[in-house]
């Protein structure tokens, strides 16, 4: 049976670097309670670049010459139209390309890798770019401590291709609108933290559970698990709950924050590009966002 296969990753963060101690010369706030309270240390702005721009960095170093598919999931395109895979594609100079974009917050890299998927299984295209790039910065309310020392700008990016012996081998999405109120953004984001911890416990709980039970896996047969790098004690929380060890866990939010969308790609290539996916390898990623949206992914290398 056909499959999507990941054949190349690539991510990008910008250069400039906004520390826990530079944030506490902004809100009242303190290098302890942020890593206390959420693990990160640092996370990426991007002064001048744009989303366009950071997917842009993203890919140009991958072998995209040959696509004809381009799929961006973004919170923060640059312009409500063109979209921002018609720019990124542009600005790659592809041609005779399908461009979208799709908004699913931090569940979008995710859910556009299970849109490439299915174009890639139906034979309709033969290679996908896969971006998701959010300049998340700009929608930050800098006075606002319980959001603001949480997010980070980046980008990530891979391409699919067909396959008849690994790539992606289930998945599982769901949604509830009835809690779009608790995590939204009208000019900035706002958040009610507790509850939106309190469901993003629950509902990546559910979403491992149930792309296990329909790839027939276990635990302990996942070689990596690559969680939305949203908040270090929701990550543990729920690996206890599951029993996945610590090890098998891959964490990068330290550096980053959460990029939102971008978080879930960034990991990946960086996974990867540090020798922890291995050929053969069984990769669990598993994302929340604002929506509600949730979902997993299970991918043979």
């Amino acid at each position: 049976m056909k499959k999507a296969k990941i054949i190349a990753t690539g991510s990008y963060v910008p250069k400039k670097v906004l520390t826990n101690q530079s944030l506490e010369e902004i809100v009242d706030t303190s290098d302890d309670w942020i890593i206390q309270r959420t693990g990160i240390k640092e996370r990426r702005i991007a002064e001048e670049e744009t989303a366009v721009d950071l997917a842009y960095l993203a890919v140009k170093d991958m072998d995209y010459h040959d696509i004809d598919l381009v799929i961006v999931s973004t919170s923060t395109p640059d312009y409500t139209f063109p979209s921002t895979a018609c720019l990124v594609s542009e600005r790659l100079s592809l041609s005779n390309v399908a461009c979208f974009d799709i908004s699913a917050a931090c569940t979008g890299f995710l859910y556009a890798l299970e849109c490439g998927r299915f174009f890639i299984e139906s034979g309709k295209y033969k290679k996908a770019l896969i971006i998701a790039t959010e300049k998340t910065s700009k929608i930050i309310d800098w006075k606002d401590r319980s959001t603001c020392v949480l997010f980070g700008d980046g980008a990530g990016a891979c391409i699919l291709a067909p396959s008849y012996s690994s790539g992606i081998t289930g998945s599982y999405f769901n949604s509830n609108g009835k809690l779009g109120d608790i995590l939204k953004v009208d000019h900035y984001i706002k958040m009610e933290g507790q509850e939106v911890f309190k469901y993003a416990i629950i509902y990546m709980t559910e979403a491992i559970q149930r792309v296990l039970e329909s790839t027939s896996l276990k635990i302990d047969d996942i070689d990596l698990f690559i969680p939305h790098q949203a908040n270090i004690r929701i990550i543990n929380l729920m690996g206890k709950r599951l029993d996945i060890p610590q090890e098998k866990t891959y964490i990068n939010l330290e550096k980053y924050g959460n990029v939102v969308s971008a978080s879930s790609a960034i990991a990946l290539d960086e996974a990867v590009k540090e020798g922890k996916v291995k050929e053969g390898d069984i990769i669990l990623m598993v994302a929340i966002g604002g929506g509600f949206t949730w979902g997993a992914m299970v991918i043979k290398w």
